[in-house]
């Protein structure tokens, strides 16, 4: 029998504090948000107890967090995997976050300051770099932190909570990583659309170029790969709270 193969997971794991439940919890999420392992990847449970020197109860305690989040899932005799989305719960949770992110921001340009201001303009700068030089995980990354500084400013604090949780389902996927560069300048110009709006405090134009942006989010999504393990199957029903 060949010998198991180590899971592309427990390299990136950091074990500054071994021991503490809320660490092993926040290291987990880190990992699987940072997108460095892919939908599937095996989450060892025994592995991951060694690593941070506890027994397996901690580390399961973790994984149930997780699931609850819909970041993992557990399968009978098949142990623990990052979460797998399929195309059509891709979709759902993209409306989800229109949903969410649109309740927010007409608030959000009400209530924004020149510091709320400077740190979108600042995002922004990072988006474009991202562009510039082509490199399409800096711009999945400063994409998010765009979005989530467009909203922060609307002190709807609950909202934003359930917006960076449906963010938060979508990250194992890491959409923008996987579109045309193309698509990535489009959905840029967007952005700017949206920027300018929200420096002039214009929320009527504001709310129209985001339902533009995410129009244009809807077709992009669906052009993603269906056929790398990306996302699974159409026709399978994946529970991400099992």
């Amino acid at each position: 029998m060949p010998p198991r193969r180590r899971s592309a997971l427990l390299a990136r794991l950091v074990v500054d504090e071994p021991g503490r439940p809320q660490v092993i919890l926040g290291e987990l999420r880190r990992v699987i948000l940072d997108g460095a392992v892919p939908p599937c990847t095996v989450i060892p449970l025994r592995e991951v107890a060694e690593l941070f020197g506890v027994s397996h109860i901690p580390v399961r305690e973790a994984l149930k967090t997780l699931m609850g989040e819909g970041l993992v899932v557990h399968q009978p005799h098949g142990g623990y995997t990052v979460a797998q989305l399929t195309a059509g719960e891709l979709r759902e949770m993209y409306i989800v976050r229109e949903t969410l992110e649109t309740a927010s921001l007409a608030a959000a340009a009400a209530h924004a300051t020149d510091a709320d201001h400077a740190v979108l303009l600042e995002v922004n700068a990072q988006l474009e770099r991202a562009i510039r030089e082509d490199d399409p995980v800096a711009y999945h990354r400063s994409s998010r932190r765009f979005h989530v500084a467009l909203t922060r400013p609307s002190r709807m604090f609950r909202l934003m909570h359930m917006l960076e949780s449906a963010w938060n389902v979508t990250e194992p996927v890491q959409s923008m990583v996987h579109i045309d560069r193309e698509d990535r300048a489009r959905l840029h110009t967007d952005h700017v659309l949206m920027l300018d709006a929200f420096l002039s405090r214009d929320v009527d134009r504001l709310l129209l170029v985001a339902e533009h942006h995410h129009r244009r989010l809807e077709k992009v999504i669906a052009t993603l790969p269906t056929d790398t393990g990306l996302l699974a199957p159409a026709a399978e029903d994946i529970s991400v709270a099992q």
